[in-house]
This record gives C-alpha cells, structure tokens and sequence, in this order.
C-alpha cells in the first residue's frame, strides 16, 4: 500500500472510530427497527352490528383482530364477563349508559340522581370486568341549561362519586362530544384539575374535536389527562356538502384526521394504552376486519 494511500485509509478508519465512540446510539438506532407504539386495540360494543349474543360478537371481534371491547353500563355482568374470558378480549373501557338521558346539569335534582345511579352503576361494572377507566359525559347544554349552570352542577355532583371510584380504582374519564360543553382544551383540563383527585381525567375523542379545531392540540395540552382514545373519523368535506352528522360516515384514512400529527402527539405525552374504534363499518366481519386493518395504519404513522 503506498504511504499516501495508507494515510487517507488511517485517516478515514479513525475519524469512523471517533465517531461511533462519540455518537453509538446513531449506529444503534439505524441498526434497529422502529419501536412498535403502545397503542392496543379496541372496538366500542355499542357500534358492532354483528348479529348474535354478546359472546357471539365478541367472537367476531376477536377473529377481526382486536385486543379489546369497551361494553356498556348496564349490561348483564355475568354475561359480559363470561363473554370476556372464552374470547380473551379486554374491557379497554365501559361508557356509561345514563349520561345523555340524565345529564348531571339537569335542573331536576330527581334527573340528576339517576344518573349519579347510572355513573355508580358503569363504575362497578369496570371494576367487574378489570377496565380501569369509564367514559362520562357530565353535562348538556342547551337553551334551557345555562353553561354556567352545567359547569357547576355536574362538578358538584361527580363529587359525590369520586369517593366511589377512588375506592375501586377506576377512574371517571370526560369525553368532548357535541354537548355544546368544554369547548376548548385548556377549558377541559381546568375543569379537571379543578377536582384535584387522581380518579377524574379525560376521555379523548379524535373524531369529535376536527369539527372545531385540532386534535394533536388538545393532546398536547391533555397531556397526562389523556386515559383512553376514541380512534374516529370525520370530512369536513362531506360535513359541507351532506350535512353536519355525515361528516363521520367515512372511513378511517378518508377524513381529514391528520393521523400521523395526532400519533406524534401521543407519543409527546407519552400515550401507551387503548384506542377504542367508535366508528361506521361494523356491521360484518369483513367489516370490523376492515376497521381493524385500518386501525393498524394509523397507529402506525
């Protein structure tokens, strides 16, 4: 080898050496995959259309590809629970079943307890089936409930049940759905800060949010909050042109959700947990397979 060739060699050999010793994690990190993100899927039990008993389509949602079904309150626990264990499907969550009939913001105290008794009721259930949180919505509302009055009165009554999921260790996760309340995200963390307990945080709908605003918003401002996902679609395009309830009846990838920027965010705050399916499409099992398939997509980008 001739001097000079042997000097540039040398050289090149060194300042290769210098810098996987002062940089070996960049070697590292282009020599491993990707790490896969913590997000397991679910499918709310309320949209699969499938026919049949609950472990029937529970059955069908196993064979699609889910690792979880968020029931509802006030099913048969018995029969949830059986269905739960012969398929292996997790209670990701369990949404109340008396929020929208009998808001917490009510005028009628009578209202207002019977759905404190529906709260109660989901928050057993979750204990029952293992799910560690419960979807709530605390308010409505309208012309005849002032915002005030539903800000005041559904703090005042989740209150009363803190005590009760404090002790079975489940926890009372808001979700922002078009009920006209905590229209914004720092509004929402405020009204949750505001308990000061660690059985209350935030149930985050993605689909619901692009009607008004920004998703990957809300999440960096949830943060911590954050104890499930609603994994949805919405079109603004379709919204404008059908009208505004037929901007969710598109499929997952064909909205104007800005996946990649959503995950990005989840992964800021450091989300590892359950993204549950509230969407059209899961009325066969080529259907929830679809929805499933999709799923994968996006909590891949």
């Amino acid at each position: 080898m001739k001097i000079q060739d042997r000097r540039a060699f040398l050289k090149a050999t060194g300042l290769m050496a210098a810098g996987a010793a002062l940089a070996p994690g960049l070697v590292q990190a282009a020599e491993s995959p990707a790490k896969k993100r913590e997000i397991k899927k679910a499918i709310m039990y309320a949209t699969i259309g499938v026919k049949g008993s609950v472990l029937e389509k529970l059955k069908a949602v196993k064979e699609a590809g889910f690792e979880g079904v968020e029931p509802m309150g006030g099913m048969n626990q018995n029969e949830v629970k059986s269905a739960l264990d012969e398929t292996g499907l997790k209670a990701a969550s369990v949404c109340c079943h008396s929020h929208w009939d009998k808001p917490l913001s009510d005028p009628n105290p009578s209202v207002r307890e019977a759905g404190l008794a529906g709260l109660r009721q989901t928050l057993k259930d979750a204990k029952h089936y293992g799910a560690t949180s419960v979807l709530f919505v605390p308010a409505v509302v309208s012309k005849k409930v002032s915002y005030a009055d539903a800000y005041k009165r559904s703090q005042e009554e989740i209150r009363k049940v803190l005590p009760l999921a404090e002790e079975l260790g489940v926890v009372i996760a808001i979700e922002n759905v078009w009920n006209q309340f905590l229209l914004s995200p720092l509004e929402a963390a405020r009204y949750i800060d505001e308990f000061n307990s660690p059985a209350i945080g935030w149930h985050f709908d993605v689909g619901n949010v692009i009607n008004f605003g920004f998703p990957e918003q809300w999440v960096r401002i949830l943060g911590k909050r954050i104890q499930k996902l609603h994994i949805k679609e919405f079109s603004r395009k379709r919204r404008d042109s059908e009208g505004l309830w037929k901007g969710f009846d598109v499929q997952f990838l064909e909205g104007d959700n800005d996946w990649p920027s959503v995950m990005k965010a989840l992964d800021d705050v450091g989300y590892a947990g359950w993204g549950i399916s509230e969407q059209p499409g899961a009325g066969s099992p080529e259907g929830l397979k679809n929805l499933a398939t999709r799923m994968d997509k996006i909590f891949a980008s």
